[in-house]
């Protein structure tokens, strides 16, 4: 009995090493190179001056429109999609 009980408990060790156990450190390496990544992207990506200087020169009846539009919502949302988009493409493992 106690040779059953051992050979369970060996199993079931092996199949935490071999498969929870590299998947965890597998992703959460994929998980930190993304995540330094964006960090670093977030640095060399322009600020939004040059936007600001380029919207500044709208009249308030083009202003009155995007109002109506919601183009202060929807503009970043297609913005952080794009962005999304483009670091999934470049994961190799995910895209």
């Amino acid at each position: 009995m106690y040779g059953i009980l051992l050979s369970a408990l060996w199993s079931a060790l092996a199949w935490v090493a071999r498969s929870v156990l590299v998947k965890f450190v597998l992703y959460f390496g994929l998980f930190f190179i993304t995540t330094e990544f964006i960090q670093i992207l977030t640095t060399i990506l322009p600020d939004g001056s040059s936007l600001r200087s380029a919207f500044g020169g709208l009249p308030g009846s083009m202003w009155w429109l995007m109002n109506i539009m919601q183009f202060n919502v929807g503009v970043p949302m297609v913005l952080s999609a794009y962005a999304t988009r483009f670091i999934i493409r470049r994961i190799p493992v995910i895209g």
